[in-house]
């Protein structure tokens, strides 16, 4: 059995994998740290564009202050570091040492780690680890993927996990679960709402100062591992993009996640030295979702041909700046080069290029199409498309116009609308739509993706509330795939079932693919070094994710500051 994330997760783990914060800031008034900042300090500051914070850091909850400006990840640890920008690889061991799959990724043994302490001094045991599942297992609004759990032990240092069935599709987010304190935890009256406002972790930071605006968090006396060199972390919450953007270029921010215009004039040439950015790809997609129960969009033929005319390198240079969502160029929707090694042999050519001349062939070939003049009509009728995305973002927005530009190549006359934000989610979920610029889940494989565009299974009629395959696509060959995929217990099934997906993208474009998701972020060298980088990706670059504190204890004060 396969499981899906609800609307509420799939929102969390887009904001996590860069799908929103890109479409704007949030309202809010400005604020700064105030706190003297840089190394000589030991003072990092770290600041998100997202507006007034309620005081609370339920690590469980995406709204939480916690979540959104990312300092959770200091306070609470996972069992292993696992690292998006890199997902074949194999984790880092962090609080669990040792992590064996076993029965078809069915059953999950843990070996955690020796004199960790939680920083009120109690020891995190085994114990605490399993609470942490047990706690996931009899909670679903704390199951944001859904997982079904089967029995969960302990023997010494030792966790043993067992599931219904095959877990391959989801074993990253399993073991790179963060730990809660049972002591703490198991006398909270709700776990699911608790507002966790004298939150007990196992990292080597404490909260000691919370407002709105700013939240500082100081190092602990000691540490299971070698104790990072930034004693105080600052985290600001700035009012929108444009405000957090001025406090990297003033130099009250050190690192930050955010959209930024036209960077090099904007950003990078305000100190070229040591303001930087790396937007790196990871396995999530933005493409034009196009609602597959609106004729003559049904026709595989006619998306394909729209496919062939998007121009995604205009795209991403003029809507994303060239940096922020990186091209996806081939047809499976596969980005590289986080995905290379998942692209089927017989798909690895299947690249997306401009061909206006061979989209409009496609359609004259295909019955019921014929061209008045420059128009495109169907059974006698134009063809028309509603492009529609929330009024704001900024990225997106631009990005629809050009493909409405795109669109007029081959004789589609489309408009841009641009409701609020909440009605056009709601539109989304509910179908009442012809055509958005939308994101996919992201995950270690492919199946996150695929998962999100062509599981049948979530599949909703029009007006009903749809968690994923917002485009309604509804293939049996697709979702069985999917289910093969997720059960299969060998690499040889896995491979025979992702080129089944890949071949349904390639050929039947239920979504156009435009640009990968990231994990990137905005950093300073002027007084903290040791950022990753394409040459050293050891971790995607965002400040609000689990990797934040694997890069904080890479970082070292900057040679004179």
């Amino acid at each position: 059995m396969r499981t899906s994330r609800t609307i509420a997760a799939i929102a969390s783990a887009i904001l996590a994998a860069g799908g929103l914060t890109a479409c704007g800031g949030s309202s809010g008034s400005s604020a700064k740290s105030g706190a003297s900042g840089g190394s000589s300090s030991g003072v990092l500051n770290i600041g998100m564009p997202n507006g007034p914070q309620s005081d609370n850091n339920n690590p469980f909850l995406s709204s939480a202050a916690a979540n959104s400006l990312g300092y959770k990840n200091v306070i609470y640890e996972p069992l292993v570091m696992t690292n998006v920008v890199q997902p074949a690889q194999a984790g880092k061991p962090w609080l669990a040492t040792a992590w064996t799959w076993s029965n078809n990724y069915q059953k999950l043994v843990l070996t955690i780690r020796n004199g960790v302490t939680w920083s009120d001094g109690q020891p995190l045991t085994a114990a605490d680890v399993a609470y942490t599942f047990n706690l996931i297992k009899g909670n679903a609004a704390l199951n944001s993927f859904a997982i079904h759990f089967g029995d969960i032990t302990t023997s010494g240092n030792t966790v043993t996990l067992t599931f219904p069935s095959s877990q391959y599709v989801y074993q990253t987010h399993i073991i790179s679960q963060f730990i809660v304190p049972q002591h703490i935890w198991s006398k909270m009256s709700n776990p699911a709402t608790d507002a966790d406002t004298n939150p007990i972790g196992s990292g080597p930071y404490t909260l000691t100062h919370f407002t709105s605006q700013t939240v500082t968090l100081t190092r602990r006396a000691s540490y299971w591992q070698t104790l990072p060199a930034p004693k105080t972390l600052n985290y600001t919450s700035y009012s929108s993009n444009t405000t957090q953007l001025s406090a990297m270029t003033d130099g009250d921010s050190d690192w930050t996640f955010e959209f930024i215009p036209n960077p090099s004039v904007t950003y990078t040439a305000k100190d070229a030295k040591h303001l930087q950015l790396w937007f790196p790809a990871v396995l999530g997609i933005h493409g034009l979702w196009i609602n597959t129960t609106i004729k003559p969009f049904d026709n595989a033929n006619l998306r394909k041909a729209i496919n062939d005319v998007i121009n995604r390198q205009t795209i991403v240079k003029t809507g994303e700046d060239g940096y922020f969502y990186p091209t996806v160029a081939s047809n499976t929707g596969i980005p590289t080069p986080a995905g290379t090694s998942f692209i089927q042999g017989a798909y690895t050519s299947a690249n997306a290029n401009v061909d206006v001349n061979a989209a409009k062939a496609l359609i004259s070939g295909t019955a019921g199409f014929t061209y008045s003049g420059s128009n495109l009509m169907y059974n006698g009728k134009a063809v028309t498309l509603n492009l529609s995305d929330p009024a704001g973002w900024s990225d997106y927005d631009t990005d629809l116009t050009l493909i409405q530009n795109d669109l007029a190549q081959i004789g589609i006359k489309a408009t841009v609308s641009q409701p609020n934000a909440n009605t056009w989610t709601t539109d989304v979920a509910n179908g009442n739509f012809q055509a958005v610029l939308h994101w996919t889940n992201s995950g270690s494989t492919p199946y996150d993706i695929y998962e999100s565009i062509l599981d049948g299974a979530q599949y909703a009629p029009i007006g009903k509330t749809a968690n994923e395959n917002f485009e309604r696509y509804n293939n049996p060959a697709a979702t069985a795939a999917l289910n093969a995929y997720a059960s299969a217990a060998t690499d040889s099934a896995r491979n025979t079932a992702l080129s089944t997906l890949e071949g349904i993208m390639v050929n039947d474009m239920p979504i156009i693919p435009i640009m990968a998701a990231n994990a990137g972020g905005e950093f300073s060298t002027k007084d903290w070094t040791g950022w990753p980088s394409d040459s050293n990706p050891y971790a995607p670059a965002q400040p609000t994710l689990i990797n934040s504190l694997d890069i904080i204890e890479h970082l070292q004060p900057a040679s004179g500051s």
